[in-house]
């Protein structure tokens, strides 16, 4: 400074008094910010999650993410699975070495229950599968898990 101001809020030329942000706290409070639902994961979902290729988990999470906004995704990538639940849904993944299934759950207010997951291997989801996926849909709607 050269002296001819004691404050840089006294210089004319300096802006640094309007660059002064609104809290933080405010900005959780701009009607325009939509809500976003949580994930929740039965522990053996995430684990067969974790397991797969990076190119699998970045589909699956973006997926994921689309549904937690609310965006509605149908075919090819997701399908309602009513066999296994009203409200379960399927989403649908391929890559050139595996064709993976990850189950996931909309009913719930606030949360997006991701319960089951496997590699597919067959045209017609198996019956085993199912019965897995609601075991799970079930431990995790009850809170066992």
């Amino acid at each position: 400074m050269d002296g001819l101001f004691e404050h840089p809020h006294q210089n004319p030329l300096c802006l640094a008094h309007d660059l002064v942000a609104p809290p933080l706290a405010n900005v959780l409070n701009l009607r325009h910010t939509k809500h976003v639902k949580s994930l929740t994961f039965h522990p053996k979902t995430l684990a067969f999650i974790r397991s797969q290729s990076p190119m699998i988990k970045r589909e699956v999470g973006e997926a994921l993410r689309d549904v937690q906004r609310g965006i509605s995704i149908g075919l090819p990538l997701s399908r309602p699975m009513p066999s296994v639940a009203s409200g379960a849904h399927e989403l649908r993944i391929k890559s050139a070495t595996a064709t993976v299934r990850v189950f996931y759950f909309v009913k719930v207010a606030d949360t997006i229950m991701v319960f089951h997951g496997f590699q597919k291997k067959t045209q017609k989801t198996p019956a085993h599968e199912i019965a897995v996926g609601q075991q799970r849909l079930k431990e995790i709607l009850d809170g066992y898990v």
